[in-house]
């Protein structure tokens, strides 16, 4: 059985091909390829009647996890529903997209509770209360079926420093309401979290202007 990367490459492939192929046909032979290709689009789309609450995680190496995690709350409260956001780890750094959020009022509960990157904060034994309580306070807002979507910010760092037990996290995300979204963010999600997921999504890391050049954390990109 081929492995996710060896998938993508594949796919990869036969999109080049795809896109050689196209620009040898003609205009008439890419018109009628185009409407096969839509009528395809359409059917799959039929067959996806299916609507369910999502448990979503973003994790890898690379940028852009919780970045990808806030377009979604965008999007929710865009709908005019209501979101809950619970940074694990990283609260004692106030991101600009609070400034914003601000601005929906109560359709819009932001909970920093961490106290900092683990390097910062120096102290395991309050790394882990403060990671329970955050835990504690997400998974009120999972049972909250006012809320069409929670947000877990690094929580998967949590887990994977052994602050918070994968089990405890699995039976909460077993009790959210059917049609209400859990989105979990940070890297190193444990499998168990990620065999339980319904849309999972590895960021790569390429390169990085602060490893590569030394260029520090900017607002509007990383804050």
């Amino acid at each position: 059985m081929p492995t996710n990367s060896q998938s993508d490459r594949s796919l990869e492939t036969t999109s080049d091909v795809a896109v050689t192929e196209s620009s040898s046909l003609t205009a008439e032979q890419y018109r009628q390829k185009m409407q096969r290709r839509q009528q395809v689009q359409h059917d799959r789309v039929a067959k996806a009647s299916k609507e369910k609450g999502l448990i979503i995680v973003n994790t890898g190496n690379g940028k852009g996890k919780t970045t990808a995690a806030l377009g979604m709350v965008l999007r929710s409260l865009g709908h005019g529903y209501r979101v809950a956001i619970v940074q694990f780890i990283k609260g004692a750094w106030e991101p600009a997209e609070k400034a914003i959020f601000s601005q929906f009022g109560d359709r819009l509960e932001f909970h920093a509770m961490g106290e900092g990157f683990t390097w910062e904060t120096q102290d395991r034994d309050r790394d882990i209360q403060n990671a329970k309580a955050a835990w504690q306070q997400g998974l009120a807002y999972i049972l909250n079926s006012d809320f069409n979507l929670v947000l877990l910010d690094e929580i998967n760092v949590a887990l994977k420093l052994g602050y918070l037990e994968i089990g405890e996290i699995l039976t909460g995300l077993e009790q959210k309401p059917v049609n209400s979204h859990v989105i979990l963010t940070g890297r190193g999600a444990p499998v168990a979290l990620i065999e339980k997921a319904d849309l999972v999504t590895e960021m790569t890391l390429v390169k990085h202007p602060f490893r590569e050049q030394g260029v520090k954390a900017q607002p509007g990109i990383e804050y």
